[in-house]
């Protein structure tokens, strides 16, 4: 399966990344290894997380207060955000819309 960040998604990733590391070295390092396995593991099982309402599923973190709400078009994983758990609820639900 092909994995595919829309580009807010892919900003707020890096942005993530920045603030982690900015907090403490090597923090930043720990973020972003931890999206790319839960990334890494909904694409081996896209099916297992719950349809939600808004045609979407999502994966949370362990360690890290973000979620990462998908949605699967043919053979691509569309990656819509690298959402906080507890910032604006569902800002990003438009970008379902954006995935072919």
């Amino acid at each position: 399966m092909t994995i595919r960040f829309v580009e807010e998604a892919r900003r707020e990733f890096l942005d993530a990344i920045s603030y982690y590391e900015e907090a403490r070295a090597g923090l930043g390092r720990r973020c972003k290894d931890e999206v790319d396995r839960c990334v890494l593991w909904v694409a081996d099982h896209p099916e297992l997380y719950r349809l939600r309402p808004g045609a979407y599923r999502r994966i949370n973190l362990r360690v890290f207060p973000y979620y990462i709400p998908y949605v699967v078009r043919g053979e691509t994983l569309w990656v819509l955000a690298v959402a906080h758990a507890s910032r604006k609820p569902l800002y990003w639900i438009s970008r379902r819309n954006e995935v072919a």
